[in-house]
C-alpha cells in the first residue's frame, strides 16, 4: 500500500492510494467501517505491524464496490487535488547515511569507506512533496539536491543482525538530502585532526536548514518492496535527468545499514534512515549545478512514486 499523511480542513490525515486517488480514512469511515479502526497518525499505523497491513488491504479491496458515494463524501480525491504533508511529519530521528554508492564516491574523488557512515538530518528541515525548498539567504548558490532511498522502521530495533534486519522496517519512502555546498571544498582540504572534524561538521550543517528534508508522497509498505537491492532511481532537476542509478550500486544496503547502527542505536517505530545518494549531484559535475529559484526537482524512485518540489528564494 501507498500511505500518505493528507492536510485537510487545516489538519494532518492518514490517507492510501487507491489507483490514481488518495482515500481519506477518516472521511471515508461513514461508509467503510473498517476505516474506524484505521489509526489517527502515520506513527500508529508504521507500528501496527501485520495487522494494519491486513486491515489496509482489507479496506482497499472494498474501494471499487463504494466510489461514486466515497467521491460525494469527499473521501476519495485525486492525487492532483491533494495536498500532501511528509508522511512521517515528525519521526523520533533521520539518520542519514553518507558516502553509500560506488559512482557517487567515484563522482566526489572518494574512497569507499570501511563502515557505514553518517549523520542525523533535522526533523525540523522536513517538508512534503509539494512544498517549496527554501534557499536559505546565508548561503543561497551552492543548493544540491540528492535523491535518496529510505527506509522506515516499523519495531523497536537494536542488535538486530543483517538476517532479520528487514523484519524490522514497516515500510520505504522518498528523501531528497538537500545540501548547500558551500562548506565541501574545506572538508575535503582540511588539514589536522581537529580541523578535518570542523569542517566536516560545517558540511553537515548545511544539510540542516528548513526545507532541506523533503519527503514523500508516500510510505510504501514493505510487502510491497520484495528487493529493496534491486530498485531504479532518477533526479530530475527542470525535467532534465540528474540521477539515474539502482540501489544494486550501495555501498552498503538496507540489512547491512540497520544490523551496523543497531549496534549503538535503539530504532523505535517511526525512525527514518536515508541509504545515500547516487551520482549525478550537482556539485560533482563539470561545470557545477545548482538549484535556483524557480526550478522544480524530482526525485522517483521504482515502486516509491515521485517527490517533487519547486525551489524559492529566501
Amino acid at each position: 500500500m501507498q500511505l500518505a499523511t493528507i492536510v485537510r480542513h487545516d489538519e494532518l490525515r492518514p490517507a492510501m492510494a487507491i489507483g490514481d486517488d488518495i482515500l481519506d480514512f477518516r472521511a471515508a469511515a461513514k461508509i467503510l467501517p473498517h476505516c474506524k479502526r484505521v489509526a489517527n497518525s502515520m506513527f500508529e499505523i508504521v507500528s501496527g505491524g501485520d495487522e494494519v497491513v491486513r486491515l489496509l488491504q482489507d479496506i482497499a479491496g472494498q474501494v471499487a464496490g463504494h466510489e461514486i458515494s466515497l467521491r460525494d463524501a469527499g473521501a476519495l480525491v485525486p492525487v492532483a487535488e491533494t495536498k500532501f504533508a511528509a508522511p512521517l511529519p515528525n519521526p523520533g530521528m533521520v539518520l542519514s547515511i553518507g558516502a553509500n554508492y560506488h559512482e557517487h564516491l567515484r563522482e566526489m574523488n572518494t574512497v569507499a569507506p570501511e563502515t557505514p557512515m553518517g549523520f542525523y538530518k533535522s526533523v525540523a528541515s522536513i517538508i512534503g512533496h509539494g512544498d517549496a525548498i527554501i534557499l536559505p539567504a546565508s548561503n543561497p548558490d551552492m543548493v544540491d539536491w540528492e535523491g535518496e532511498f529510505s527506509v522506515v522502521i516499523g519495531r523497536p530495533c537494536h542488535h538486530v543482525n543483517e538476517a532479520e534486519s528487514l523484519d524490522y522496517v514497516a515500510g520505504y519512502t522518498i528523501i531528497n538530502d538537500v545540501s548547500a555546498r558551500d562548506w565541501v571544498a574545506p572538508a575535503f582540504n582540511a588539514q589536522g585532526m581537529i580541523g578535518q572534524i570542523v569542517a566536516w561538521e560545517h558540511n553537515i550543517l548545511g544539510k540542516l536548514f528548513p526545507t532541506f528534508c523533503p519527503m514523500g508522497p508516500y510510505i510504501v509498505t514493505a510487502d510491497e518492496i520484495s528487493n529493496p537491492d534491486n530498485l531504479r532511481l532518477e533526479t530530475r532537476l527542470n525535467g532534465i535527468v540528474m540521477q539515474s542509478s539502482n540501489t544494486s550500486d550501495l555501498v552498503f544496503n538496507v540489512p547491512k545499514i540497520i544490523a551496523y547502527y543497531s549496534q549503538f542505536i535503539q530504532f523505535r517505530p517511526g525512525d527514518i534512515i536515508t541509504t545515500g545518494s547516487p551520482s549525478g549531484v550537482g556539485y560533482g559535475r563539470d561545470p557545477k549545478l545548482f538549484m535556483k529559484p524557480g526550478d522544480v526537482v524530482e526525485v522517483e524512485i521504482e515502486g516509491l512514486g515521485t517527490l517533487r518540489n519547486d525551489i524559492g528564494g529566501a
